[in-house]
């Protein structure tokens, strides 16, 4: 059976680093086993077939020497590339050899002070879910190797930084995976004022926490336009398609500019809305103006933009809205349709 290509170049790359002089391509021919199980003595390729084959005819030897050159020339050329420095010594005798000097293709140290060491910890101790935590257990592990102090050991066990960002739709890592691989999905999704879901296609492109909820950032196939979906709002499977995005990808997705657009942070107006006393507090935070209105009931007025609907009701009977009178009406308008789901 063909030796596959990576192991060939990792064997041929551990040749080179391994010897103490050059090596010419005869030795490496015959050290290798890749080389030696496509070009050796057996193999099919030196030795053809036929009656030239018997008699140890030079053509064949010759073409079996070219593949050699030319895979061997192949090979040299993706491990420079791949970044192994790579020798080429001419031996008193003329023969050319090649070797990869280790303090050539030695990583210089890495060296970090004791804030960078600390930054590099508490990123990596931030995914405690997904499948990037045990990825970031390996690199705190490789910290703590070389020496490194970490975060707990900066700040101290009981620090104040809580680095935690929590995940817990199961849509997080298919669409984390199909936007890394730019991969269309398709999954079911449901609208805030909607109960029955609907089906999208969707080509992902970032996803972003955002006031603890995550959201994607994509192209909607279906209404050919860019769009932010909440994950918690993704039902069923999140299904990968295996066929390239049809629309470009932004250099910079602006998903936390959009849910704010479309959550109503990017205000047009001021809406004046009742809240129960002692609730509504996320509200009361971005509140203009705040009136007691007496009998348990406060009045707040706060800025209104698009998707501040879909906000209120989220409050329910602790929430009236006064005006203006289409943001009553939407209001309404979601709460009946919740009624009815």
């Amino acid at each position: 059976m063909a030796i596959a290509k990576a192991e060939r170049l990792m064997n041929l790359a551990l040749c080179l680093l391994g010897t103490r002089r050059p090596l010419s391509k005869r030795e490496l021919r015959g050290s290798i086993e890749a080389y030696l199980e496509a070009f050796g003595p057996g193999s099919g390729v030196a030795s053809g077939s036929g009656p030239g084959a018997a008699s140890g005819a030079p053509d064949n030897a010759t073409g079996s020497d070219d593949a050699f050159n030319r895979m061997f020339e192949r090979d040299k050329d993706d491990l420079r590339e791949l970044g192994l420095i790579i020798e080429t010594v001419e031996s008193v005798d003329g023969e050319t050899g090649y070797l990869a000097r280790r303090d050539s293709n030695r990583l210089p140290p890495v060296t970090l002070d004791v804030e960078e060491a600390a930054a590099l910890g508490l990123a990596a101790s931030v995914w405690q879910q997904a499948r990037l935590a045990a990825a970031a257990s390996g690199a705190l592990q490789k910290l703590r190797a070389a020496g490194m102090p970490l975060a707990e050991e900066v700040y101290g066990s009981h620090s104040a930084l809580e680095t935690r960002i929590p995940v817990h739709e199961a849509a997080f890592e298919p669409l984390m995976l199909a936007a890394r691989d730019r991969r269309p999905v398709v999954f079911d999704y449901r609208k805030a004022n909607s109960a029955r879901p609907e089906q999208r296609h969707v080509e992902p492109w970032q996803l972003e926490c955002w006031r603890g909820h995550w959201y994607l950032a994509g192209w909607d196939r279906d209404r050919k336009a860019e769009r932010v979906f909440r994950l918690s709002r993704i039902t069923g499977k999140v299904r990968s398609r295996g066929i390239p995005f049809t629309a470009p990808v932004p250099d910079h997705v602006t998903v936390r500019e959009t849910v704010e657009r479309w959550a109503g942070e990017t205000a047009t107006g001021t809406a004046l809305i009742k809240v129960r006393a002692d609730h509504g507090y996320p509200l009361r935070a971005r509140a203009l103006a705040t009136r007691e209105l007496g009998d348990g009931w406060d009045e707040l007025e706060i800025p209104y933009g698009h998707g501040l609907d879909a906000w209120l009701v989220e409050f329910g009977p602790d929430v009236v809205v006064l005006e203006p009178a289409e943001l009553r009406a939407e209001v309404l308008d979601r709460l009946r349709a919740v009624a009815k789901g």
